[in-house]
């Protein structure tokens, strides 16, 4: 099982909010986009809060969320890991998040897509972080995580364009 590694960020200086997976699944990594999986409901999501949905292209995807001041990232760098499942990583280094807030000082808050993007944060990058955040742990949109219907799911994300107001 080699190692896998995640996408560079999507930010720029005027992020405010930064929303953050644990580390793109099979699918993701082989269309090299965040969320590639069709039943993930992340865009389904975003097109509903921000009009960057599914059907819209994804460097347009990207740009919309940029320009509703969204940073978009995983929290690990590289893993080891069999499948997607969050559950099966190993040998996780985190990514720099230096270059992150250097690129994006605004940024006030982090969603985590899970808890397990929650709890790695946790550990590999917040005690080094010498930065004050707001914490949101959202239900992960991922279709592992079917016993969350999708309505419940989209209820909670709208908590993304709250902290941008």
């Amino acid at each position: 099982m080699g190692k896998i590694q995640s996408f560079p960020f999507s930010a720029d200086k005027n992020s405010r909010v930064l929303i953050l997976g644990s580390m793109p699944g099979e699918e993701s990594l082989r269309q090299q986009q965040y969320y590639a999986h069709p039943r993930n409901l992340f865009w389904d999501v975003m097109g509903d809060l921000f009009g960057a949905g599914r059907t819209v292209p994804y460097e347009k995807r990207l740009e919309i969320l940029r320009a509703n001041g969204i940073a978009l990232w995983d929290v690990a760098h590289t893993c080891r890991r069999k499948g997607s499942l969050d559950s099966n990583m190993t040998d996780v280094a985190a990514n720099d998040f230096g270059s992150l807030f250097a690129e994006a000082p605004q940024i006030h808050t982090v969603f985590f897509n899970g808890q397990t993007a929650a709890a790695l944060f946790r550990k590999l990058v917040l005690p080094e972080l010498n930065r004050k955040l707001t914490p949101v742990t959202l239900p992960s949109t991922s279709p592992a995580h079917a016993s969350v219907p999708a309505a419940k799911k989209k209820a909670a994300w709208r908590k993304v364009q709250t902290a941008l107001k």
